[in-house]
């Protein structure tokens, strides 16, 4: 979801890191709060923390947690990881923005796996039913979650027809399409009075030919030699 968070925090979120909770800012909230070190190094980007803060990254007391939290940390909106709970809260920052003196709006992403849950959805007949246009999800559609595909865990497809079936505008892209991902996001809401949802279609591990695809990297971190393969492919320096 590299390029996904690229696009939110380069050209889309209305933010102002000197003031982060300034109250007309757009809020963003990471569902799938387990890959938040991707959250973390757009926030170091857009100036909400330093680069050597991603240095102490799930160190023994870092305040960068292995899941996204909030506590300690400028831009994060809310404390993220058990699954199905990201869109609920999206949801209701999208309803109090209705109330709100400085209306904003409201982006979660989602990953594809995580749609397996029950709560997901009847958030998306809750956003439907307000009529929430102010709220947009990304779907990080990677096939691949925890312990197998998708298409084996629970299949999901046709995955942008769930969504509008349940009142939504959905469209699929190419989540790896830095343009596509501008124009369409850039854009929303997509229509008036619904709430938007982006099937954003990834391959995991993308950049890097040993894990593009490969479940055995939804957990595992690369050392070593590894590591060293994988930078250099992406055109980095391992320092």
């Amino acid at each position: 979801m590299a390029e996904i968070l690229a696009v939110l925090y380069g050209s889309v979120l209305r933010l102002d890191p000197a003031r982060p909770d300034w109250g007309a800012r757009d809020r963003f909230v990471l569902s799938k709060g387990h890959a938040c070190a991707g959250l973390y190094a757009a926030l170091a980007e857009r100036g909400f923390l330093s680069h050597a803060d991603l240095h102490t990254f799930y160190a023994d007391g870092s305040r960068l947690a292995g899941h996204a939290t909030h506590s300690g940390v400028p831009g994060v909106e809310c404390s993220t990881g058990s699954l199905g709970h990201g869109l609920p809260i999206a949801c209701g920052m999208a309803l109090a923005a209705r109330t709100s003196t400085t209306p904003y709006r409201v982006f979660a992403i989602l990953g594809d796996g995580e749609c397996a849950e029950g709560s997901n959805w009847e958030a998306a007949l809750f956003a439907a039913h307000h009529g929430l246009e102010n709220l947009t999800v990304v779907v990080d559609c990677n096939k691949i979650q925890s312990l197998g595909h998708t298409r084996e865990v629970l299949n999901l497809d046709p995955l942008g027809e769930k969504w509008r079936s349940f009142g939504w505008h959905a469209v699929d892209v190419d989540g790896h399409d830095v343009e596509a991902l501008v124009e369409t996001l850039s854009g929303v809401p997509l229509a008036k009075g619904r709430p938007t949802c982006v099937v954003a279609h990834t391959v995991k591990g993308k950049g890097v030919s040993f894990m593009e695809g490969s479940l055995l990297w939804h957990y595992r971190s690369p050392h070593g030699d590894e590591l060293a393969a994988a930078l250099a492919e992406l055109g980095e320096v391992s320092e």
